[in-house]
């Protein structure tokens, strides 16, 4: 039997991003088990068992050995809840971008390495781009415009 590589991810938002797969295929053969916490901001228990549901789909469905489980409200209480060094090699932790990041602006990396006294890496992943909302054309009246139109204004009608 070869020795395999075990992370622990957590992520929230970002935990079906294009991102965090490929950071994840890059390392893999390799275990994964994805915490979500519950946060409230983020649609609480609930949110989360259907963010963690989706994300186990992808990873799975990219060829990723993928676990998980929903976690406390607070990242780090989550995060040290599920840690083990002796099942854990490593500890990554995926967030937004700084300017959108509740878990960045905490320190939330920074603050689990210096818990878990575990290697920690930060990933970043771009918020989902919303899908622009796609409406017909305007409707036209009968007696539009054309661009030649102004060339009729000055002609003389005959009766």
């Amino acid at each position: 039997m070869t020795w395999k590589r075990s992370f622990l991810v957590v992520a929230n938002v970002t935990a079906t991003s294009d991102e965090l797969i490929e950071a994840l295929k890059s390392r893999a053969p390799a275990g994964f088990t994805l915490i979500i916490p519950a946060t409230p901001f983020g649609g609480g228990r609930e949110s989360a068992e259907r963010k963690l549901s989706e994300a186990l789909e992808q990873l799975r469905a990219a060829g990723l050995e993928a676990e998980g489980g929903v976690g406390n409200a607070d990242p780090i209480l989550a995060v040290t809840d599920a840690w083990d060094p002796k099942k854990y090699d490593e500890i990554i932790v995926s967030t937004l971008p700084m300017r959108f990041s509740k878990w960045l602006h905490a320190g939330l990396p920074e603050r689990i390495a210096k818990l878990t006294d575990a290697p920690v890496t930060h990933i970043v992943s771009q918020p989902a781009k919303a899908e622009p909302e796609l409406a017909p054309p305007p409707a036209h009246p009968d007696k539009a415009m054309g661009p030649l139109s102004v060339l009729a204004w000055g002609a003389r009608k005959e009766h």
